[in-house]
């Protein structure tokens, strides 16, 4: 197969659902040789931060030396994204090979009366599969959704970690806060190290796992701390001092946020927990690592005059992060907002907290089968302002918001990672995708 054709192939999984469950990806894994057991693995779950942590504990490493994959999930433009090497996507070419190495045993399960594999099944096999082939030295892996039979969840790794719990996937998870905990807290295993920067009743929850698995825990904010210093807010930049585990740490994180210097913390004590494996990460490492990290579509900056930033706050508590951002950072800043959300997320909670920093929002519609009634966001933001629109094109949508900023305003582009993608990709071909234009 090409490279489309292995694309469409592979999305056409899409029809197996979500069907939790570890095994038919444990199935399939034998069949690839059982390729995760001979890795070294950090495994990374929460309900917000996952991906921003994941990637700062690939950067660390990358910087100490090491060749480093890194799974994660969604992607923004090409699935290609979900699977790297040292900062490298993998190659369309290579995917193809890939996934069609992979298509004859997915058809001999189905011959031989096992059920198919869903679609982030099959990817998370072709993940470990081709960070084995390629002999990585580390893997950091980001849990799909939940934790306990996330199709993640057939490794056994060096440390896990649960950045936060709150309340989101309530249909797959459970409706209060102690089931979605219970969930995540599944990836713990038995006398490896958790890290945790969970509170309250979920904090209590993971606690009490990692002691029913002997396995050491980590908490931010208690065993490791940070303290602020500055920010350059219109350079996309922050400065903090992190306490570590073994060191202290002056970061210079090119991520905006009080959420990510949580993060940042996170990944510094998860790397720390490396020691114990033998993996000395020097200190100058974690700085260079954090300092180079990206991850685009989080409080990223896309242009100037007027400033334009991207973030996928796709659910409340990634809104209340973005809310307490943006107030940071763009203090007294007259806001235009483009919003696109899923119909399946707190579409009402999280309007709550962004509409009223905007002068202006702009509704549109995310390309997703999920987007339902996406023109309802709207009648959610009336409650709070009289000022919007509704535009079901995202790319018109970015462009009216750009056209209706002032040099000193601010155009913030939120909500479904699905939408934002979109949005990032307007801005690359009809902006000259450039922070500094």
């Amino acid at each position: 197969m090409n490279y489309d054709e292995a694309i469409g192939y592979l999305q056409g999984l899409t029809k197996f659902g979500v069907n939790f469950g570890l095994g038919r990806i444990k199935e399939l894994l034998r069949r690839l040789g059982d390729p995760h057991r001979r890795l070294n693995i950090v495994h990374i779950g929460g309900t917000n931060g996952k991906g921003s942590t994941t990637a700062m504990i690939a950067s660390i490493l990358m910087e100490a030396g090491y060749k480093v994959g890194m799974f994660t999930s969604p992607h923004l433009h090409s699935y290609t994204e979900r699977f790297v090497i040292n900062g490298e996507c993998i190659a369309e070419a290579q995917l193809a090979q890939l996934i069609t190495t992979v298509k004859p045993h997915l058809e001999a399960m189905v011959a031989e009366d096992y059920e198919h594999p869903t679609e982030f099944e099959v990817s998370t096999a072709l993940a470990l599969y081709y960070f084995a082939q390629a002999e990585t030295d580390f893997v950091v892996l980001e849990v799909g959704l939940g934790g306990a039979i996330d199709s993640t969840n057939v490794v056994t790794p060096l440390v896990s970690v649960i950045t936060n719990v709150t309340l989101d996937h309530m249909d797959y998870l459970g409706p209060r806060v102690e089931d979605i905990a219970r969930v995540k807290a599944g990836i713990i295993k038995k006398g490896v190290p958790v890290v945790t920067a969970a509170d309250g009743v979920a904090l209590e929850i993971i606690k009490q796992v990692a002691g029913e698995n002997n396995s050491k825990l980590i908490q931010v904010g208690q065993d490791i701390t940070w303290t602020p210093l500055s920010s350059e807010s219109e350079k996309g930049y922050q400065e903090f001092l992190v306490k570590g585990l073994q060191n202290h740490y002056h970061v210079r994180l090119p991520l905006l946020g009080p959420h990510q210097q949580i993060n940042a913390s996170t990944a510094i004590a998860a790397v720390e927990m490396l020691f114990r494996w033998g993996h000395h990460i020097p200190a100058q490492a974690v700085l260079a690592g954090l300092s180079k990290v990206r991850w685009p579509g989080r409080m990223e900056i896309v242009r100037q005059h007027p400033t334009v930033i991207i973030d996928g706050a796709h659910n409340h508590a990634g809104a209340v992060a973005l809310r307490q951002a943006l107030q940071q950072h763009f203090p007294h800043r007259d806001i235009i907002l483009v919003l696109g959300m899923l119909a399946d997320k707190e579409r009402a909670k999280v309007v709550a907290e962004l509409a009223p920093l905007a002068r202006t929002v702009i509704v549109t519609r995310s390309n997703n089968p999920r987007a339902g009634d996406w023109t309802r966001l709207a009648d959610y933001v009336k409650v709070y302002l009289d000022d919007v629109m509704i535009e079901e094109n995202v790319t018109e949508a970015v462009k009216k918001a750009v056209s209706l900023a002032h040099q000193d305003q601010l155009v913030c582009i939120t909500g479904s990672l699905y939408m934002i993608g979109e949005a990032r990709e307007a801005l690359g071909r009809d902006f000259a995708f450039n922070p500094e234009a």
